[in-house]
């Protein structure tokens, strides 16, 4: 009887976790953004790649490098999805840095600092979980 109360526990806790993980890799954040400047173009960025303002790149204190984001611009509607492959911004508000390009498809060349919202759509750790699971089979 004890055995099978263990198993249920273990069960239950497993679900739990799963649902909350869910639920976080799927929320979306609320706050400032504001996008690179033009002394960072050719620059090495925490990734060690090279930022250009071309592409559609972006900063964010933790996320792992390589996530996909979808930022929209709360004001406009407008959005774009961008990698991650920096860190930053270190100004108290601002949850994300975006370059130059992605900056001008959301509308916020002219602003400078705009209200965003940020959801994650992939994550490329759980790609590669995937792709190991894929050659267990």
């Amino acid at each position: 009887m004890i055995e099978t109360g263990k198993y249920n526990f273990k069960l239950v806790s497993l679900c739990l976790l799963f649902l909350l993980c869910t639920v976080v890799s799927h929320a979306q954040i609320k706050g400032e953004a504001s996008y690179y400047a033009d002394k960072f173009e050719g620059r090495k960025t925490a990734s060690g790649q090279i930022y250009w303002h071309h592409l559609k790149t972006a900063a964010h204190r933790t996320l792992p490098f390589g996530t996909l984001v979808k930022v929209t611009n709360i004001r406009n509607k407008k959005a774009v999805v961008v990698v991650i492959n920096d860190r930053g911004p270190f100004i108290e508000g601002r949850i994300i840095d975006l370059s130059k390009s992605a900056a001008r498809e959301v509308g916020g060349l002219q602003q400078g600092v705009f209200e965003v919202k940020i959801a994650v759509l992939h994550n490329r750790d759980s790609l590669e979980n995937r792709r190991n699971k894929k050659k267990d089979r």
